[in-house]
């Protein structure tokens, strides 16, 4: 089961914004889930966690999460975010494959992951 790192704004000038931001991440985390993908959402692993440490400690864990992960998934609207298009950066220098819509990242996995007819 390929991994997906999910990147797209989290911070905004009001906490509506970021609960709005956290709700576009899970649902588009919702969908890879039901296409097959396990999948990593930093929105939801950090949740208003803004102010209880330095935001370096998000962005650099995200960042190592990101290391560990077999795809990327950019929400719309990424790269309005300073922090998302450093991941989507990361990831590209990587080699770490990076979409901007579900059919494509389906698409790979299903080339990329094929299934052992065995079980």
């Amino acid at each position: 089961m390929p991994l997906v790192f999910v990147a797209g704004p989290y911070r905004a000038d009001s906490e509506w914004q970021v609960l709005l931001n956290i709700r576009k991440a899970e649902e588009f985390s919702l969908r890879l889930w039901n296409s097959g993908f396990a999948v990593l959402c930093p929105h939801k692993n950090t949740a208003f966690f803004g102010g209880a440490a330095a935001d370096s400690v998000w962005l650099d864990g995200a960042q190592e999460m990101l290391r560990r992960c077999d795809a990327v998934f950019a929400v719309p609207a990424w790269a309005e975010s300073e922090g998302a298009r450093n991941e989507v950066a990361l990831a590209r220098s990587l080699k770490i494959p990076v979409f901007e819509d579900l059919p494509s990242i389906v698409e790979w996995a299903s080339q990329v992951f094929v299934k052992d007819p065995s079980g």
